[in-house]
């Protein structure tokens, strides 16, 4: 790749990360009700399933997904349950629950698995990754296979930076919230109703 693909790439790359999305919305739901490792432990989750999603181009597994209609629905539809699941608990946390925030929050293991889970469940990325990445494989490299490997490993960097980011002054919020119940609660269920809106688009969205 020369100088200005690369350039290029991380430019399309941020703007895409950047973009508000479900991980987005999950790094910054958590990080506000945990505090700022909270948010950069799902960041790092969210991270690790774009490795996972790297892995399923580099083996052209994303083709398969994109032609064969019954498993993309399976995987859309395990995707979407998922973040209506995520949203309904954010739906139902009560007042006196946040009272025991400092002993009932998630372990960072739990909080790193949720959002590797959630990365990793929707079928829209992969999709994304199989025509992202090879706008930027030169049609003479020597090891594409390789190139978009490592293309797919420079946006989960990226998206860690970014979003990790995010979570950790979106984190400096959370002592503030946890100080003032109402607004914590408010913060819980916008962010549920969100996410299960966007598990209800994702269960009916088509595949472009």
């Amino acid at each position: 790749m020369s100088g200005t693909q690369i350039i290029l790439f991380s430019l399309t790359s941020l703007l895409v990360i950047v973009t508000p999305g479900q991980d987005m919305l999950l790094v910054m739901s958590r990080s506000l009700a945990q505090g700022s490792s909270a948010g950069m432990a799902t960041a790092g989750g969210i991270s690790l399933g774009l490795v996972g999603h790297t892995a399923l181009a580099a083996l052209g597994l994303g083709s398969i997904l994109m032609a064969s209609s019954g498993l993309f629905l399976l995987l859309k539809l395990v995707g979407a349950a998922y973040l209506v699941y995520l949203g309904v608990r954010l739906l139902r946390t009560r007042g006196a629950a946040l009272e025991l925030s400092e002993a009932s929050a998630s372990s960072p293991t739990k909080l790193f698995a949720e959002g590797a889970l959630s990365n990793l469940s929707n079928p829209k990325v992969t999709i994304f990754y199989l025509a992202f990445l090879p706008q930027f494989v030169p049609a003479d490299a020597e090891h594409p296979t390789l190139l978009i490997v490592a293309l797919g490993l420079s946006f989960s960097l990226l998206t860690f930076l970014v979003k990790g980011l995010v979570g950790y002054f979106a984190g400096a919020l959370s002592a503030w919230l946890r100080a003032r119940p109402r607004a914590l609660t408010g913060v819980y269920r916008t962010s549920g109703a969100i996410m299960v809106g966007l598990g209800v688009k994702l269960a009916f969205e088509r595949r472009t």
